[in-house]
């Protein structure tokens, strides 16, 4: 039989709390056999404000995803995200050992570690060094060195790093639970590694996974990841602008928010308020040579009424009707223009004012916001197209919208990096026994000497 072995995920956002658990081997993959989402509490932007209300939604989260999965986890993968996050891209250089049998995997470790050699100030801590590509002596462009030969091995590393009170006070919250942190992943990474295709990192997209507090941005060049930052802007700032342009509560503004992405495709906005329609009316009549559109009281009658969405069926207590073209033209828009305007300026900040030929890629809860796609386009004038997470199989379609995946890619990315033998696996199926074994040690000590 083959070796399996259990992979489990924290992905702590703003807006919710997912805890996903996987069943892995090398010959079936990954299959989710356990997922739960939370709202999220205690974290603000990604950094956590309340500790104990933190580990209480995480540990709500875990024990329905254990429950639903049948297994019991000791440590898992934990996203990171936030406005703290940073990168920089570092060279490494080091002389190889043994030029006459080749390189190593003691000179790969020994050159990543030189490119780790950068001065960053004590309060932060390095979460990522990826490299990019090596160079063995004049040869450029080199993906595995290992068994080449040469005299001198260079690496280029994409380091991403975070605030040490954030991510120490993040792994708190995990352990407080009664797990062990395996590794933090940069939220941003783990999306790219579901969303994206090996193509589109080839030849040099951008991914956006816009969440609930924040909204985390990455470059890709030549397959690997080249620039990476958090803007401060998500989803909740277009609920928290539909709640103040409607005069309604947060609660009720989301369920607008949700209703409306519903009612359309999010590559089709609705159409412009009347005023803003005449234009295209008569531009489309000199073009198509057409008789005069009707413009008469019932006509425009019927294009309002058109525009009018009922929302008895969401049981609000202070609006029961709105006008689907204004919501969004005059609330929407402005906010996702925003979001898009901030992510540009970022992009220039590192050097791409010239997106990559592969566009733009959006992810995260707020990718199903309605004309998201017509606003990115019209923004950057760049391909954009909505990410679903791909590569797992097992409980699919509890995970496959947009929302879920860091959470895939966070499983994508601990599969990538498992050891390739693991001893007794069979033992984090074992029902709570780790549990059992503890009461047992503990009953058991007191009659120690």
């Amino acid at each position: 039989m083959p070796r399996e072995r259990i992979i489990a995920g924290l992905d702590i956002g703003s807006d919710k709390i997912v805890s996903i658990i996987a069943q892995y081997s090398e010959e079936e993959g990954l299959a989710v056999i356990g997922v739960s989402s939370v709202e999220s509490r205690g974290i603000k932007k990604g950094v956590v404000v309340d500790i104990d209300k933190a580990v209480e939604a995480i540990s709500e989260a875990l024990s329905a995803s254990e429950r639903m999965a049948g297994v019991t986890v000791a440590g898992v993968y934990v996203t990171v995200g936030g406005v703290q996050i940073s990168s920089v891209n570092s060279p490494g250089v080091v002389a190889v050992s043994s030029p006459d049998t080749g390189i190593n995997n003691g000179d790969v470790q020994r050159v990543i570690e030189a490119a780790q050699a950068i001065s960053i100030p004590s309060s932060r801590e390095i979460i990522h060094v990826i490299p990019r590509s090596y160079n063995v002596d004049s040869q450029e462009g080199v993906l595995d060195p290992v068994g080449m030969s040469g005299v001198r091995l260079q690496v280029e590393t994409h380091i991403v790093s975070g605030a040490t009170t954030a991510l120490r006070n993040l792994a708190k919250c995990v352990q407080q639970v009664g797990l062990d942190v395996e590794s933090l992943v940069f939220n941003g990474l783990a999306a790219a590694d579901a969303v994206l295709t090996e193509t589109e990192k080839e030849l040099g997209v951008v991914l956006l996974d816009i969440g609930g507090g924040t909204t985390s941005l990455v470059v890709f060049e030549e397959g690997s990841p080249a620039y990476s930052a958090v803007l401060p802007l998500g989803g909740k700032n277009i609920t928290n602008d539909i709640a103040i342009g409607l005069r309604i509560s947060l609660e009720e503004a989301e369920k607008i928010k949700h209703f409306l992405s519903r009612q359309e495709d999010t590559a089709a906005p609705p159409t412009p308020p009347a005023s803003e329609r005449k234009t295209t009316d008569k531009e489309k009549e000199k073009k198509e040579k057409k008789k005069p559109a009707d413009f008469s009281k019932n006509s425009k009658k019927k294009t309002a009424a058109a525009d009018q969405l009922d929302l008895s069926t969401l049981n609000l207590q202070g609006i029961q009707e709105i006008d689907r073209a204004e919501v969004f033209q005059r609330i929407i828009k402005p906010r996702l223009e925003e979001i898009f305007d901030l992510a540009r300026q970022e992009l220039k900040r590192g050097g791409y004012e010239k997106l990559p030929p592969s566009g733009l890629v959006i992810c995260g809860g707020a990718a199903q916001t309605i004309g998201i796609t017509k606003v990115a386009q019209k923004s950057l004038r760049v391909p954009v197209r909505i990410g679903y997470p791909q590569g797992v199989s097992g409980l699919i379609e509890e995970i496959s919208t947009p929302a879920f995946a860091a959470a895939v890619g966070m499983l994508i990315f601990a599969a990538e990096r498992l050891p390739t033998h693991t001893p007794l696996p069979f033992l984090n199926k074992l029902p709570r026994f780790q549990d059992y074994w503890q009461k047992a040690w503990q009953w058991a000590r007191g009659f120690l000497p």
